[in-house]
């Protein structure tokens, strides 16, 4: 059967480089309810819109894991309703008739180790605001299930960009995806594997704000710097790198390991910013294999980081054995909140949207909370 699904995706990065809404027609052609027959997928952006974040609300957002439990509950009801009208703004200018709004939220807490993770951005408040029914909060069920919850991208990698080798995606982190096998009851299945490689934008735009900037245009600042070994092999010798399985990293990781690290170094913005693209491109390399004729992998290139020229120059000389390839620019700025789309078209399908081979969880399940827009 053929099923047709409308859905706006919202997605806020941990960059802070505001909110990203992408307005997507979906159809869907198999059984529903039936897992093998969900690649049976093809879609269409009919509208994509960014908005930037106040210097208020990006402060609130940066700072609020160490609010109150008062006004930290109190911004998680306002940022749901600023994000309800946003969306209903959004709808209006485009024409937008969506079927289901799919809100990533924004991430303050992310701590799998102890089965915790918290986006904020209350779904109440985008159904009550906009008018139309809101599925959010997609990771909580796989954490809890002892999975990542991260990350969520790569089952739109799998069924929607199937044509490439890898999915790189580099925004406040960058993560990867791409098809492999795994082993069950003693044999080898195919399977999709993901996780998290390492910081980019949330380190680059954090050194960038000490200087009234809120990233490195082209990378230039970066392009002026030398980079510092000893700093390099610093980074690099972390153990997180090292470590296997499904993994994802989030702002408490960062603060505690990268910042004090680069920091414990004198160096100059542009040193520092130098290292630490060395860095994001020896990482992101290391992940990433020849195609087994020998001939380069085929590497879709999406988030804000593609548009760091310097960074991608670093990363192509890193990694001869691929090929990164750079979509159209609503793609690169997009893919994210199209993808929160599509979790959210699965969500109404009734098919799991998190992918235990890529989290880790004990299995396969349909992750988001349904906040219905109600009957006026």
């Amino acid at each position: 059967m053929e099923k047709r699904i409308r859905a706006i995706g919202m997605m806020s990065g941990t960059s802070l480089d505001g909110l990203d809404m992408c307005y997507v027609e979906f159809v869907f052609n198999g059984t529903p309810g039936k897992w093998e027959d969900s690649t049976k997928w093809s879609y269409k952006i009919l509208a994509a819109e960014d908005e930037g974040y106040d210097d208020e609300l990006k402060h609130k957002l940066a700072t609020a894991q160490s609010m109150s439990a008062y006004d930290y509950a109190l911004l998680n009801s306002d940022y749901g309703l600023y994000l309800g009208k946003r969306v209903k703004a959004f709808m209006e200018r485009t024409g937008a008739a969506p079927d289901i709004i799919a809100s990533h939220g924004h991430t303050i807490f992310h701590q799998p180790a102890i089965r915790f993770t918290t986006q904020i951005g209350s779904g109440a408040g985008i159904a009550a605001e906009s008018g139309v029914d809101c599925v959010c909060d997609f990771r909580t069920t796989d954490v809890a299930l002892h999975g990542q919850g991260a990350p969520l991208v790569p089952i739109g990698d799998k069924w929607l960009f199937a044509e490439y080798d890898y999915c790189l995606n580099m925004g406040g982190f960058s993560n990867i995806s791409f098809n492999s096998t795994v082993e069950r009851n003693g044999e080898r299945v195919p399977a999709r594997l993901a996780y998290d490689i390492s910081p980019v934008n949330y380190v680059l735009n954090y050194y960038m704000r000490q200087v009234g900037k809120d990233y490195d245009k082209d990378g230039e600042t970066a392009s002026g710097g030398e980079v510092c070994g000893k700093l390099l092999d610093a980074l690099n010798a972390l153990p997180f790198y090292s470590a296997t399985g499904p993994k994802s990293l989030g702002r408490e990781w960062v603060e505690a390991e990268i910042i004090p690290l680069i920091d414990s170094y004198n160096l100059s913005l542009e040193d520092k910013l130098a290292t630490f693209c060395e860095h994001i491109a020896i990482q992101i390399g290391a992940k990433i294999s020849a195609r087994e004729d020998g001939t380069p992998s085929k590497v879709l290139l999406t988030g804000g980081g593609a548009f760091n020229k310097y960074l991608v120059e670093r990363m192509q000389a890193n990694a001869p054995q691929c090929l990164y390839c750079i979509p159209d620019k609503q793609t690169v700025n997009f893919k994210e909140a199209l993808i929160f789309a599509f979790l959210g078209a699965l969500f109404m399908l009734d098919l799991p949207n998190c992918m235990s081979s890529v989290t880790g969880a004990a299995y396969d399940c349909i992750g988001g909370a349904l906040y219905k827009a109600g009957v006026k």
